[in-house]
């Protein structure tokens, strides 16, 4: 078998050997080239073999060593999320055991005074789709009419957009609900930007909590009367995430992918950072906070893309604490086409990068938490889960196994091609067991959207030009209803499904694959040639629901 593979890995060497050859059997009747042409062939082969050897090699063997411990250092994230998760549930440490939360209760004499003042924000930017879904489902909070402020802050710059939503809390104003309908005159800081804005209006500073919702998202009723009760009766407590409800997941494969990584994130990460110490990174929506530890902590900042995890990061440090509660479920829409899907993975890979870079020192200096929280946030919650995770997903599948087929010196363990990714994967399948069948399209799926979150990665650290964008995800609402999700709308330009970058790493890696299945004997083309087809599947955006601009 070895002897084999080392045949085959020298085909092409023998393909250059024998060109040369040719050209100097040619040499004496002058037919092909001149005996200097072919000097500069052979000294241009032999210049290729010895960078090949000294420098080439020992690169790539140092590669697949570092790959090597990003995988182990990936695996034994996993395990160990896994393992706290799983003891969660087996030991019914559910957050009602742990904290106090009896319901809040209408004294006879305070009345409605007994309930806390609540603020709900919705932020919103051209939500046209999905407006009246948030503002309704926020009005319908069970929670008394004079204790109870919904704040719409609108970005809009669509004009027409803009007069529906002030109708639409006009309308419900109307009803007897506390609506206040805010504008300001740009978008400095876009969502971070809004929400500060917000904060700064004297009927705020009478509300000792703050819910917030994106504007596709559709709380229950009952949000705040099982939420709030968590900080009313426990005072180091600043905030309560409630879990995403995904209302699209069925809608295509991109939304059944997303529902996979997503329901990982809540059933096993949140709720492990949660019960390691206190502390997760904030979604951005579905929660409720103690707005005295927003103010605390500084209030919001723009100075990333992830200015929800900016916030709480900053509010750990300060030694508050936060509650996960899996068990309340809030309704949410998955961006259905690929386009509004990157963008959002751009900035949520993006924000977290800048903000470690600029947060690492301050992490390290924090005077109110333990070395362990440190430890967490620092290996745990940026590194192992982002940084290596990302970075060993991109470079192994989509680079250095196929550069391998090519450099039949590097020996790859069988065990980190194989058994390592095979832990990993079903490790993360746990969340969500009814799409164990797509497990595979899964990972051919988030390889290639590694790339583009490794990209994203290295603009944040560098700080480079697309550092801050911010690009709202679009939301499609009930138009999926009105239209066929399953046929490519013909409105949607050629040019506007043609990803560069994907594509090319889509060729080379169906050039590799090839080039194994023909000279070499190692089977690594199982693995890279379903790896090409996806990156041109996504190359191509044969992926997600296509709708008209």
């Amino acid at each position: 078998m070895a002897g084999a593979c080392n045949a085959g890995g020298h085909a092409l060497r023998r393909a250059v050997g024998d060109l040369v050859g040719v050209l100097r059997a040619r040499r004496s009747d002058r037919l092909f080239v001149s005996p200097a042409v072919g000097a500069v062939v052979e000294s241009l082969v032999q210049a290729w073999r010895q960078v090949r050897i000294e420098l080439l090699v020992p690169l790539l063997r140092a590669a697949v060593a570092t790959c090597v411990v990003l995988s182990v250092v990936v695996l034994a994230d996993k395990v160990f999320l896994g393992v706290v998760s799983s003891a969660v549930k087996v030991l019914r440490r559910r957050p009602a055991r742990l904290y106090r939360c009896d319901p809040v209760v209408e004294d006879e004499e305070a009345g409605s005074a007994s309930f806390p003042m609540v603020l709900v924000q919705i932020p919103m930017y051209n939500e046209k789709e999905v407006y009246q879904l948030s503002i309704g489902a926020a009005c319908r909070l069970t929670w008394p009419a004079d204790r109870l402020v919904v704040q719409v802050l609108d970005d809009s710059t669509d004009a027409v957009v803009k007069e529906l939503v002030k109708e639409e809390c006009e309308k419900w104003g109307k009803k007897g609900i506390n609506v206040k309908y805010e504008t300001r005159k740009d978008r400095a800081g876009y969502k971070a930007g809004n929400l500060k804005e917000g904060m700064r209006h004297g009927y705020v500073q009478g509300c000792e909590f703050v819910a917030m919702f994106d504007a596709d998202f559709q709380p229950a009723p009952d949000f705040l009367v099982r939420t709030v009760p968590f900080l009313v009766h426990n005072p180091g407590l600043a905030l309560v995430q409630a879990r995403w409800e995904f209302v699209n997941a069925n809608d295509c494969l991109l939304t059944r992918m997303q529902e996979m990584s997503m329901d990982y994130h809540f059933k096993v990460e949140q709720e492990a950072g949660y019960s390691l110490c206190n502390f997760f990174g904030y979604n951005g929506t579905a929660g409720v906070w103690r707005r005295q530890a927003i103010d605390e902590s500084g209030g919001w900042e723009d100075r990333t893309t992830a200015e929800d995890m900016d916030l709480a990061l900053r509010a750990g440090l300060l030694g508050w604490e936060f509650v996960y509660v899996g068990s309340i479920k809030v309704k949410s829409e998955l961006p259905s086409t690929l386009k509004a899907y990157r963008s959002q993975q751009h900035r949520w890979s993006c924000g977290p990068a800048l903000l470690f870079k600029k947060m690492f020192w301050e992490i390290l200096s924090a005077k109110k938490v333990s070395a362990w929280k440190k430890l967490y946030v620092i290996y745990d919650f940026f590194i192992a889960r982002r940084i290596a995770s990302t970075f060993f997903t991109f470079f192994f599948f989509s680079v250095l196994l196929p550069l391998s087929v090519f450099f039949p010196e590097l020996q790859i363990p069988l065990w980190q091609l194989i058994f390592i990714p095979t832990a990993i994967t079903l490790l993360n399948s746990v969340g969500t067991p009814r799409s164990i069948h797509l497990i595979i399209l899964w990972v051919l799926f988030e390889n290639v959207m590694a790339l583009h979150r490794f990209k994203a990665m290295l603009i944040g650290f560098l700080e480079a030009g697309r550092a801050n964008e911010w690009i709202v995800t679009q939301k499609l609402g009930d138009v999926q209803k009105l239209k066929s999700i399953v046929r490519v709308t013909k409105s949607c330009r050629f040019k506007d499904r043609f990803h560069c970058l994907e594509l090319l790493i889509g060729m080379f890696l169906l050039i590799s694959a090839c080039y194994d299945y023909l000279y070499r004997d190692d089977n690594f083309y199982i693995f890279v040639m379903p790896q090409s087809i996806m990156y041109f599947a996504i190359g191509f955006e044969f992926m997600g629901v296509s709708v008209p601009s």
